[in-house]
């Protein structure tokens, strides 16, 4: 069993960056595949990033590659999101979710979920 909480969510305006936090409780954290995703209001949970147990080959959307980036801390049981040049189409709620076995942008294969953290970016 794994618990998530995700932290570092905010009002910015666009063209800024964002931090996002997900802290992992239970055991086994580094083996676990680490994902990112968001729902906007009316929308279907979309992909944004994933990263498998070893870090290696990070997953990115098309919408968000080139301006955010996936990292793990295996040590710490964290996994981050730094989201740069922001545009006001990531406002959004944002989840971390993991799930064991290989990476995937999929997230019915996804195990547990986090509560997410609102991330809202003004024009």
């Amino acid at each position: 069993q794994v618990q998530l909480l995700e932290s570092g969510g905010g009002l910015v305006q666009a063209g800024d960056s964002l931090r996002l936090s997900c802290a992992a409780s239970g055991r086994a954290f580094s083996t676990y595949t680490m994902g990112w995703f968001r729902q906007a209001p009316g929308k279907e949970r979309e992909f944004v990033a994933a990263i498998s147990w070893s870090g290696g080959s990070p997953l990115y959307a098309d919408s968000v590659k080139g301006r955010f980036t996936i990292s793990r801390d295996n040590a710490k049981s964290t996994v981050s999101l730094q989201m740069n040049s922001l545009k006001p189409e990531d406002t959004a709620p944002y989840y971390c979710a993991a799930k064991s076995g290989t990476i995937t942008r999929y997230p019915g294969r996804y195990d547990y979920w986090g509560q997410g953290t609102q991330v809202t970016v003004s024009s």
